[in-house]
């Protein structure tokens, strides 16, 4: 019963810095995406979109900064 305790307490654990990782992450990612935007609430929504996209296209953290600058310089263009 022991082990049973030990193991359940260490896969909740486990499981609770997993989620807080991938929580913060998709904040970091949100914030970086809406400070390419600054106050504009349309260019904020495309932010938004595009950095699903990204996600989609699954684009790594290491290229992500420089493709959304690439996104928001497009729409500043149109």
């Amino acid at each position: 019963m022991d082990y049973f305790i030990i193991a359940i307490a260490t896969l909740s654990g486990l499981y609770f810095h997993w989620w807080i990782y991938a929580r913060i992450k998709r904040w970091i990612n949100r914030d970086l995406a809406l400070s390419m935007a600054q106050d504009d609430s349309a260019k904020q929504a495309y932010m938004l979109e595009k950095l699903a996209e990204a996600q989609r296209l699954k684009i790594k953290k290491t290229e992500l900064q420089h493709w959304l600058q690439k996104a928001a310089d497009q729409y500043s263009a149109s």
